[in-house]
């Protein structure tokens, strides 16, 4: 009999191949485009932050699924997909309280210091008469930017360190407690703390835009979680430099891997190479639903997490 056949997209996806290979015939683009398999292929596998390969697609008559391994979808047009009778997955809900955490951390290693004093500590730096004086959290005005699983996280646990939150995003949600402010420009001009955690598409890039720079101010910490392409990254680098922008702290940035040599004179800048959600259990649920979405594919059953927007 016959197994189904899957593509995985992106090189950095391959371990999934030692996961799936014992129920599928598994290819790697990586490898090269499978022509001799183009007719078995029925799913692709893909991280849903890079753009679909619309030629890819294409030449494959007999695809069915595009299964996102990650929770983010941004670089998948789903109604393209849908026009075309392809279904989209993804995994949600499976790694937000992690990147909650991670911007959480990043908030307090800014604020508090941490990476300068380690860097000093280890450098021979602390000496009887040195001491980082850093600012206390507590009272600190936190302005969300997209208030969905995240958001709500990122604002309990902020509150819980007795910060203040707001948010804004496009659409009011009334369940929620925490005020949403007028605009963007408000929320920034109003918070000490800018945490960017909202979905991103081509509506949003360049949202945190050198005016909303200017609105967080020269105290201003600002936060990305989200996706780099939110923020205008030149403008807050020239921000940084400048001494309009406090700081910044980001996992997240506008071209990936971000080059090492374009922050090597920015001051005040916290920086982690997109590790947010990358924790061993959230990568063991994304693995669980993605194997079921495959299944329930290939079995002509109803998928486990469709993408409906």
């Amino acid at each position: 009999m016959t197994r189904p056949a899957i593509l995985i997209v992106q090189p950095h996806l391959h371990p999934l191949r030692a996961l799936l290979g014992s129920t599928y015939d598994t290819y790697g683009l990586w490898e090269g485009p499978p022509a001799e398999a183009a007719a078995q292929i029925g799913a692709l596998v893909v991280d849903g932050a890079y753009p679909l390969d619309r030629g890819l697609v294409e030449q494959l008559p007999n695809l069915g699924l595009i299964a996102c391994f990650t929770a983010g979808h941004d670089g998948i047009d789903v109604d393209w997909c849908r026009a075309r009778g392809l279904a989209v997955t993804h995994a949600p809900a499976v790694n937000h309280e992690d990147v909650a955490d991670h911007a959480l951390a990043l908030i307090l290693a800014a604020r508090r210091e941490i990476v300068r004093g380690d860097r000093e500590l280890r450098a021979g730096g602390w000496t009887p008469d040195s001491r980082i004086m850093t600012g206390s959290l507590k009272g600190q005005r936190v302005g969300i930017v997209g208030m969905g699983a995240i958001g709500q996280a990122v604002a309990a646990r902020c509150e819980a360190l007795r910060m203040t939150v707001r948010w804004w995003g496009p659409r009011p949600k009334p369940d929620l407690i925490q005020v949403r402010a007028d605009s963007l420009v408000d929320l920034a001009r109003d918070s000490d703390i800018l945490v960017i955690a909202a979905r991103a598409d081509d509506g949003n890039r360049g949202l945190i835009s050198a005016d909303i720079i200017q609105a967080l101010g020269p105290q201003g910490l600002l936060v990305n979680v989200a996706r780099g392409q939110i923020i205008d990254e030149g403008a807050m680098i020239a921000a940084l430099r400048e001494g309009r922008l406090g700081q910044a702290a980001l996992d997240v940035f506008e071209t990936e891997p971000t080059d090492p040599a374009r922050w090597a004179d920015v001051p005040n800048t916290v920086l982690t190479p997109h590790t947010a959600g990358a924790t061993r259990e959230a990568v063991q649920g994304m693995v669980l639903l993605l194997m079921q979405n495959l299944g329930a594919h290939f079995a002509g059953e109803p998928l486990v997490t469709p993408l409906t927007d």
